[in-house]
């Protein structure tokens, strides 16, 4: 029948913050986000940042009653953190590395090991196929100097167009996770505008938890208080996106954020407050909504500062690709002059050596050790250069297309 509702979907997101021997108790905050998944009647299950594959182990255990069907992703050095647990049966999972996520020399951060990534599963919702999406971009860290920020966009984009190139096997789309975006970034308005995915706390009839919908929130005991202080209330950077794609709708009922302490406890789940959407996915008669990438002159406008920001990484990134190139090749050129004074040397044809042998040697090993690591970046920036590039062509054709289409 028209019009007959179809299923009533309840979703649960969260970033764990599991990191082994960083986080703060992190084994006992695991337990405690798998018994109260047990007790709770959730449908989906996002997790992010479990980046121990044990903990996920000792998870899928916990919940086999009553989420039989579990997936994790594994990507990157560490792994991408990102595991699904499901009450529907998992039909099929791809799992999609961003082409840029952050630089290897920044190790206080540690993004760029971890294989920043989206993992999709496509479940069968009881009378409909769901494809559903846990991901995480790459992290702010200073929003008054974003180093990362067109790192950060480019990761949107391939998630955009990642979305809009594999949904067609669904009819209805689920996103859920930490996007490192407040909601009204570039990259966020970016992401909505180019797939047509509804915000859940925009959209939800009935609302209760932090104040404007905030997932990191200086109340947290976890929480850095010092990135937060011009947010006195928090920030929003945790979603649950969502959409119909055939003759299906949805809407949000309900959405819920934890606010602190869980039941019973002393302790948050993690730095991060939980997401919980009650969805209502509803057949309809006739296909319904505008296909995938269907924009007017607002997205224009998105795709157009969008590209501006690629445009800038991509001159940062061309500067520090010439600058290691050029040490590279001083450092190559001393390590010649060693290599010609030393043959002459041997060779008989020049005075005795000017250095002590083990100067001469370690100034021969410092000279390896600068053209080896200056040659490292100049690579590391030439693919920078290429993937930043490929972007921004891409993001042109998307904006001429936009700009002719009737």
């Amino acid at each position: 029948m028209e019009g007959e509702p179809t299923l009533r979907l309840r979703v649960f997101d969260l970033n764990c913050w599991a990191i082994r021997y960083l986080s703060k108790r992190r084994q006992e905050r695991v337990r405690l986000i798998g018994d109260t998944l047990r007790q709770e009647s959730f449908d989906l299950v996002l997790l992010q940042e479990v980046w121990s594959e044990q903990d996920y182990s000792d998870l899928r255990v916990k919940l086999a009653g009553c989420y039989p069907f579990s997936h994790y992703f594994r990507s990157g050095v560490i792994g991408s953190g990102l595991c699904v647990f499901s009450r529907f049966p998992i039909l099929d999972t791809l799992l999609y590395q961003y082409s840029l996520n952050g630089y290897p020399y920044m190790l206080q951060h540690g993004d760029w090991f971890c294989g920043k990534s989206v993992g999709q599963v496509l479940l069968w919702g009881v009378t409909a196929p769901l494809l559903s999406l846990s991901l995480q971009l790459h992290a702010e860290y200073c929003r008054e100097k974003d180093a990362y920020l067109p790192h950060r966009l480019v990761q949107a984009w391939e998630l955009a167009q990642f979305i809009r190139h594999t949904s067609k096997a669904a009819d209805v789309v689920l996103l859920g996770g930490d996007l490192n975006m407040h909601p009204e970034d570039v990259g966020i308005r970016l992401l909505r505008g180019w797939t047509g995915l509804r915000d859940a706390f925009a959209e939800a009839r009935r609302f209760e938890g932090c104040k404007n919908g905030c997932t990191l929130v200086p109340d947290n005991c976890f929480s850095n208080k010092s990135e937060l202080l011009p947010f006195p209330l928090g920030i929003r950077i945790d979603y649950i996106l969502y959409k119909a794609i055939s003759s299906f709708t949805v809407k949000c009922e309900e959405l819920k954020t934890t606010t602190g302490p869980a039941p019973g406890t002393d302790i948050p789940f993690s730095d991060h407050e939980a997401v919980m959407a009650t969805l209502h996915i509803q057949r309809q008669g006739q296909p319904v909504g505008a296909p995938p990438g269907t924009a007017d002159l607002a997205l224009a406008d998105v795709v157009t500062e969008a590209r501006t920001e690629v445009g800038v990484g991509l001159r940062a990134a061309q500067r520090q690709r010439y600058s290691s190139g050029r040490m590279a090749v001083l450092a190559l050129l001393l390590l010649l002059l060693q290599a010609a004074a030393a043959l002459g040397t041997l060779a008989g044809l020049g005075t005795e050596q000017p250095f002590p042998k083990f100067s001469f040697c370690l100034l021969a090993f410092l000279a390896l050790g600068v053209l080896v690591l200056t040659t490292s970046l100049h690579m590391f920036h030439t693919m920078e250069v290429k993937m930043l590039h490929g972007t921004e062509d891409q993001m042109w054709m998307a904006l001429r297309a936009l700009q002719e289409r009737p």
